[in-house]
């Protein structure tokens, strides 16, 4: 090849998405079963008619929409194509050299040391602890000179394990002014942690310059195929967000979801509540049968099945039900309908399938 490109970009994997095939159950990817409501399909019929237009490239109603929601100023609000897409302009706004390091936790969600390295920064990972959930401790230690921006992923992705208000408070307290601490909430509206306890990122970030918080769509209120996630934050890091915004980038029809969306929330996260039933009882029925499932706080179950991750998804897919195995640590199944469930549970739990896999 001839073209110039980047020859670090090599060793870079490209994100890879949980598997699709037709006729099968798929548990893959954390989508929301249900699709959009009436109201919201309307909305993005309504908008569909404008797709000659372009859309409003700063989402000032979507961004006032959040604003209002969380009790801020618009000041205090970015949007962007997913929360994914928003976690790589973090990266772009805090790092500008080689050296400059992004602290995390894994195994975490996946994309963080994507958007490390094509952010030409370094990755800093620090393993979770034997319950699976992020040391917060080894973190706090980790964080160098060269420290510019940590992401803590609660509940975390693929593990489902989360921390309550008061240890992410004391994580949060020991880390520098000057270091920008993420935190990544995009199964929120799946906790069901004590109300005394309850880690709302935004409210922990008030007067915190140095915290922003990661919400998205995609989830608990089902636009997962429209791409739309905001960033509640300091003025000052809201602004050099906008500066690497990719322009028109939230399209027409994913800010109209997203509004009729708020504006339906209460119906919407009325669903999280099944969602969360379905959880725990899979997670019961899994820990009957002899598998490790960590407490999980999403819309997902982990199995930390280590070298027998891909085999078990393997199995699994054979078996009608596609899940999705995370390397040589373990296999996360999203919470779908409960005949989805059903079947994997089925699956899992044959005794065959038990001896196999744990015997």
């Amino acid at each position: 090849m001839n073209a110039r490109i980047r020859p670090d970009l090599e060793s870079i994997p490209a994100y890879s998405p949980g598997r699709s095939h037709p006729g099968a159950v798929k548990l893959a990817s954390n989508e929301s079963t249900p699709g959009p409501l009436p109201t919201v399909a309307k909305a993005i019929a309504e908008a569909a008619e404008l797709a000659n237009r372009y859309p409003d490239n700063m989402a000032s109603e979507l961004r006032a929409a959040v604003a209002e929601f969380h009790g801020v100023d618009v000041a205090n609000v970015a949007v962007g194509c997913g929360s994914v897409a928003l976690c790589q302009e973090l990266v772009q706004i805090t790092c500008a050299a080689p050296t400059d390091e992004v602290l995390f936790a894994w195994r975490s969600f996946e994309a963080y040391p994507i958007v490390t390295q094509v952010g030409n920064a370094r990755a800093v990972q620090v393993p979770l602890t034997d319950g699976y959930a992020h040391d917060l401790d080894a973190m706090a230690a980790a964080v160098a000179e060269h420290t510019k921006l940590i992401f803590v992923c609660n509940p975390n992705n693929p593990t489902g394990t989360a921390y309550g208000r008061g240890e992410l408070v004391r994580f949060l307290d020991s880390v520098p002014d000057h270091v920008l601490v993420v935190l990544d909430e995009a199964y929120y509206e799946y906790m069901r942690l004590p109300a005394e306890d309850h880690p709302d990122g935004v409210q922990i970030g008030r007067g915190r310059p140095n915290v922003l918080v990661l919400r998205t769509f995609s989830k608990a209120y089902g636009l997962a195929g429209l791409r739309v996630g905001y960033a509640v934050g300091d003025p000052e890091v809201i602004t050099a967000l906008l500066k690497v915004h990719i322009p028109f980038s939230v399209n027409r029809l994913a800010q109209a979801a997203a509004i009729a969306s708020l504006e339906a929330r209460h119906e919407l996260l009325d669903r999280t509540g099944h969602v969360v039933a379905e959880r725990d009882r899979m997670s019961a029925a899994l820990r009957a049968a002899g598998y490790t499932v960590p407490p999980s706080e999403a819309n997902f179950v982990w199995l930390p099945l280590g070298e027998r991750s891909a085999e078990f998804g393997e199995a699994s897919a054979a078996a009608g039900v596609l899940v999705r195995p995370y390397g040589t640590d373990g296999v996360r199944v999203t919470a779908g309908d409960p005949h989805e469930n059903d079947l994997f549970l089925a699956f899992a739990t044959d005794p065959a399938v038990v001896e196999r896999f744990l015997g």
